[in-house]
């Protein structure tokens, strides 16, 4: 975080006073907030100056805005904890929010330009040979089964490593299907 408040409040101003989410009762909480916990920050006179429902609320937040840089970095970093308790969904789509994030983020991974993504060490042959197998498996016993009569019996060889359960479901079915 190399960025003071001060300077991230002077990036964020024109998009907070552009935002359309601070509507007049969100812009008077921030206020009433720093007010309330912070009155060296916003005293009564400046809180009742900046509710000015008379004023517009862009207009208000401006001059908010403006009076919290000059008042220095704690005041401007008071204004962010406010932000976040009030309105969350603004204060995490500020432009320095959305900087800090991307930069500071360890679990998101920077792409390398050639870096391979892998989900394991084996190759797309692999997966290609498995696939194969399994599909000469299916088709096999979808053949065989149509031509041969008791095809399904292969299903009963297969029942040999199965649990106790399935392996008799697997032999009533190839029972069944040899009755027919």
């Amino acid at each position: 975080m190399g960025d003071s408040f001060h300077d991230q409040l002077l990036e964020d101003s024109r998009f907070l006073r552009a935002d359309q989410r601070l509507d007049t009762e969100l812009v008077d909480k921030l206020i009433l907030q720093l007010n309330r916990i912070y009155p060296q920050i916003l005293s009564d006179k400046e809180a009742t100056k900046f509710r000015d429902l008379d004023v517009p609320t862009c207009v208000r937040l401006g001059e908010l805005l403006t009076h919290l840089q000059e008042k220095g970095e704690e005041a401007c970093k008071e204004f962010y904890r406010a932000l976040h308790l009030h309105v969350e969904e603004v204060y995490y789509s500020l432009p320095t929010r959305l900087r800090l994030k991307d930069s500071s983020d360890p679990l998101k991974k920077r792409a390398v330009p050639g870096q391979k993504y892998d989900l394991n060490e084996r190759s797309p042959m692999f997966f290609l040979s498995c696939f194969s197998l399994a599909a000469g498996v299916a088709m096999l016993y979808y053949y065989s089964e149509s031509k041969v009569s008791g095809g399904s019996r292969v299903v009963g060889l297969a029942a040999l490593g199965l649990s106790r359960q399935a392996r008799e479901v697997l032999i009533w079915y190839t029972e069944e299907r040899a009755t027919k």
